[in-house]
């Protein structure tokens, strides 16, 4: 009986390791979805892009711009590719509110890691580009537009209104007199 019992523990401790060091499934015979974690959509950042000082003389020097990819799930993500902006006058009450186009496009790459490096900013989960326009004015309302081309051959489309900012009047001292008779 002692004999059955030691077999029977021998043979089932043996399943037991047996079992236990085999490899676990990670190789799997279909390649993962990888595509459940790249970029699906891409938009300008509506407060944050706007027009900037960024030498810190006083004047504006162009359009610093942080543009946000996100996955299917809507969370941020990475791209890899080309990106070119567009800036335009803007039109009021117009249904293309893009008037002239206000200077050559501007080309920027996030396609090297060098470049994902220099333009990647980890809190705002943005890549970040200063489009360099001296004449651009605080005053006046933009449209910007950005086209992504993809490494692997995807294309997003982005625009926003830049609204401009209103212009603040001086303040004027105070014009009555003070009274005579108290």
């Amino acid at each position: 009986m002692l004999n059955v019992r030691c077999s029977a523990s021998l043979l089932f401790l043996s399943v037991l390791l047996l079992s236990s060091c085999g490899q676990p499934l990670l190789d799997l015979e279909s390649a993962p979805d990888t595509a459940f974690f790249s970029a699906t959509s891409m938009r300008i950042h509506p407060i944050f892009t706007q027009v900037k000082d960024w030498s810190g003389d006083g004047k504006p020097d162009g359009i610093e711009v942080l543009m946000e990819f996100q996955d299917q799930f809507g969370d941020p993500a990475k791209a890899a590719g080309t990106l070119m902006f567009e800036l335009y006058d803007y039109r009021i009450a117009n249904p293309d509110p893009r008037g002239p186009r206000l200077a050559n496009p501007w080309v920027g790459s996030i396609a090297t890691l060098e470049d994902q490096r220099a333009r990647w900013n980890r809190t705002s989960r943005t890549y970040t580009f200063q489009l360099a326009y001296p004449a651009v004015d605080k005053t006046k309302s933009y449209v910007l537009t950005a086209m992504f081309r993809s490494t692997t051959g995807g294309r997003f489309f982005d625009r926003i209104v830049l609204e401009g900012e209103e212009e603040v009047a001086p303040t004027t001292q105070p014009t009555t007199r003070p009274s005579l008779f108290r």
